[in-house]
């Protein structure tokens, strides 16, 4: 259909296809001024944080002399929120927590009030802040989401047993071992001890949401039982997902077994058939990851010694693990490597 513009000309109707490009500049506008909003909220957090810091210093401030400021704050600009009294001394706290690490300071300014306040309450060395500042701007975790990850001892399991990976992973992926992980946390399935691997399966891709937070950034779902057609049989491949970033297919098959190095050879077959038969021209070779309920370290070292795809083995876990437990066996760790 057509209609004048009042000139005697005519032009087609406008589509909302032709609408949307607008839209995005808008939502990107807005995530802009939100962002720079906020760096400015976290800049100011600081600076009242390094005053307060100042004046228990040299004016022997202390906690009642920071309630004063608070009731001051509120009497003087009553719609002013976030300056109690304990937020106050948290930004003290925030301020002296980070004053002599630069680095954590610069990135700290990439996370809203709320996260910052879970790391620096949760997280007990530099070493270990830096890296949920990190996991937590590259996954844009919400606070949920963080105090899930710091519960489950995400940093102790990452230092403790990093990821397996096959050397052909290794060349290929030179960035792999900071995407994979060695353990899975799938608390959120709510798994009986005794499940089938159906259970598994179906539980993950009806909290699809969560496994894809599990994950990280950058994972896309492609399908589940993904048929795989060779010669006059057909595959399936449990899950199967994309990376963006690596630009790869990225196969998981789920055991609820303890790995062996039999399962290899089936996850080598579906990745030689991705790659013939679906991979397309300007993406990298397929990654098959083994997802199993357990697995031995030294076993999975030699299975994976020698093998030709681009692959690696994994846990997962179906409950939260001894925090306390984890955080023992890190200081034995370091421990081993002062000594």
């Amino acid at each position: 259909m057509t209609r004048s513009s009042g000139r005697g000309e005519q032009s087609a109707t406008p589509a909302p296809a032709d609408f949307a490009p607008v839209l995005i500049l808008i939502q990107q506008a807005q995530a802009r001024a939100l962002h720079s909003v906020n760096r400015e909220l976290i800049e100011l957090y600081w600076q009242v944080g390094e005053y307060l810091q100042q004046k228990i210093q040299t004016d022997g401030w202390g906690r009642g002399t920071v309630k004063e400021l608070a009731d001051w704050l509120t009497a003087q600009n009553p719609e002013a929120r976030g300056f109690s009294a304990s937020n106050l001394w948290r930004m003290r706290q925030f301020y002296e927590t980070y004053r002599q690490n630069p680095k954590l300071a610069a990135l700290l300014r990439e996370l809203n009030w709320t996260n910052n306040l879970a790391i620096m309450g949760r997280a007990n060395t530099d070493q270990e802040r830096e890296f949920y500042l990190q996991a937590a701007i590259r996954g844009r975790w919400s606070q949920r989401e963080l105090i899930r990850q710091i519960d489950g001892g995400l940093y102790e399991r990452a230092l403790l047993n990093p990821a397996q990976l096959s050397p052909m992973l290794q060349a290929q992926q030179p960035t792999a071992a900071q995407i994979f992980k060695d353990t899975y946390l799938l608390d959120f399935l709510k798994l009986p001890r005794t499940h089938s691997e159906q259970d598994l399966q179906r539980g993950l891709v009806a909290h699809l949401k969560d496994f894809l937070l599990e994950l990280g950034p950058d994972f896309a779902f492609m399908g589940e039982e993904y048929r795989l057609q060779v010669g006059q049989q057909d595959f399936f491949i449990d899950l199967l997902m994309y990376h963006r970033r690596l630009q790869a297919l990225v196969a998981f098959e789920l055991k609820i077994t303890a790995f062996a190095p039999s399962m290899m050879g089936q996850l080598d077959f579906y990745l030689e058939s991705l790659d013939r038969d679906h991979r397309l021209a300007h993406e990298n070779p397929s990654i098959g990851v083994l997802l199993c309920h357990s697995a031995d370290t030294q076993v999975v070292e030699y299975a994976l010694a020698r093998s030709a795809s681009p692959a690696l083995v994994a846990r997962y876990l179906t409950e939260l693990p001894d925090k306390a437990l984890l955080e023992a066996k890190l200081n034995e760790f370091y421990a081993l490597e002062e000594g």
